[in-house]
């Protein structure tokens, strides 16, 4: 197989197909789904970070508190960046499952359906 076909064995698709896609409303759409959760949740997500990071920095005393044994704020704290990461990424897959994948899917088999 040739660099010029794709794994189906159908040319590559044209530029003049994704300037028309990208131009549609479909895509528009799926675009502003995805920009609107991805920059608000990278954005919380970053902020969460630098308070945890500034709290170490600028506030040893308060991070130093133990809750329990051993076990004191800042190692809570640290751990809940991992809870979050893990939050987040979870919801999100939902959201992409349920809100993304199907407006994807229906550009993709609308594209792949003219090259047929």
């Amino acid at each position: 197989m040739s660099t010029a076909e794709s794994a189906a064995g159908r040319p590559p698709m044209e530029a003049a197909d994704w300037e028309t896609v990208q131009a549609g409303p479909e895509f528009q759409e799926l675009r502003h789904r995805l920009r609107s959760v991805v920059f608000p949740i990278t954005g919380g997500f970053l902020a969460w970070y630098l308070v945890y990071v500034l709290m170490c920095s600028y506030a040893p005393a308060f991070m130093a508190i133990k809750l329990a044994g051993n076990v004191n704020v800042g190692l809570v704290f640290g751990l809940l960046q991992f809870v979050s990461t893990f939050g987040i990424t979870t919801w999100y897959v939902r959201y992409a499952n349920r809100r993304l994948d199907p407006l994807a899917g229906a550009l993709r088999d609308e594209l792949e359906g003219d090259r047929a």
